[in-house]
């Protein structure tokens, strides 16, 4: 155990440490005159502190600030936190709750701040996913993302039932690269994916989620959360008890929390289902489709929430074309 500021932290091991030096050198390509601000809260505080560590030994100056685990994915940090994300070059973000889609981080970048957002950040996924070749990485994301660009529609479709189509006309693709080295870059850490967000109001179909959900973690085998979506909402959910939880949680944020906001393309061939959905998402040849807020991709739906659903062996068609077959790369 050492002591930090009064907390007392495992000591991290030298791979967890090496780990943290990707990304602060490699993802963030943080500078000898740049100031750093590390956000984690109490179950995120051993890679948050490990993060630090490296941030002040690379940079002119780094803080520290830890919050209050949120209620919510997408819950908004305090305002005062809010308030120093605008004025330091870059933010590493280790909570337990997801602070990608909030106000506070989008004004952020808005600022030219440079984001990196890791929810439910585990020690494993570090380790693993994040000793990759993210050129490789980034290459197929971005071509994934031009691919999501040109489409008007998409079908997802999986032997377990998903049938949803979903229109994509006039929105942008976006690629998460693990790249976050412009002034307004943001990222997830461990990066990996394609996404965008879909026309509100017009996908209808199933899905099943057979993998993991953000807020409930691994499926298991027998137990599938089955969404009936029209015109956009998801308007049912059967299958088994988590299916239970998630309509509870999405309904906490009223109508707009059941908006089909994403659908993702994940891209890390490091990356395992482990149940920590931000790795998860990024498992190579999977789909994750996500409700609630989709203002941080170019939608129209601002909510405190965001959860992602990921899909194992899905078959991908985009204006009829497969682009990915039973978890299967065609491109």
């Amino acid at each position: 155990m050492v002591e930090h500021g009064g907390y007392f932290v495992d000591e991290p091991s030298e791979e967890l440490r090496k780990a943290a030096r990707v990304v602060l050198n490699d993802c963030l390509k943080a500078g000898p005159q740049e100031v750093g601000l590390i956000i984690t809260d109490e179950p995120k505080r051993k890679i948050g502190y490990v993060l630090f560590e490296i941030a002040r030994m690379v940079s002119r100056e780094a803080f520290l600030v830890e919050i209050s685990p949120r209620l919510t994915h997408g819950s908004e940090p305090p305002g005062a936190v809010a308030a120093l994300m605008k004025n330091v070059d870059y933010i590493l973000a280790p909570t337990s709750k997801s602070l990608s889609h909030t106000e506070a981080r989008r004004e952020a970048c808005k600022h030219g701040v440079r984001c990196a957002t890791m929810p439910d950040i585990q020690e494993e996924s570090m380790l693993r996913a994040l000793n990759a070749d993210y050129s490789r990485i980034a290459d197929l994301s971005r071509k994934l993302a031009s691919r999501l660009t040109r489409a008007k529609q998409a079908r997802v479709k999986t032997a377990k039932g998903t049938d949803i189509l979903i229109p994509l006309e006039g929105r942008e693709g976006l690629a998460d690269t693990g790249l976050v080295h412009n002034p307004g870059d943001f990222s997830n850490l461990p990066a990996g994916e394609a996404y965008i967000a879909p026309l509100e109001g017009g996908s209808t179909g199933i899905i099943v989620i057979d993998a993991s959900m953000a807020g409930i973690g691994l499926l298991p085998p027998e137990n599938t959360i089955r969404v009936d979506v029209l015109n956009g909402f998801a308007q049912k959910f059967y299958g088994c008890h988590q299916a239970d939880m998630l309509r509870e949680m999405l309904n906490e944020h009223g109508a707009n929390g059941f908006n089909l906001a994403e659908l993702g393309i994940g891209t890390n061939y490091k990356a395992q289902v482990c149940g920590s959905v931000l790795e998860d998402e990024k498992v190579y040849g999977t789909i994750h489709l996500a409700f609630g807020d989709n203002a941080s991709m170019g939608g129209n739906v601002k909510v405190n929430v965001h959860l992602d659903g990921v899909i194992l062996n899905p078959t991908l068609e985009l204006d009829g074309q497969v682009i990915i077959e039973k978890g299967n790369y065609l491109i």
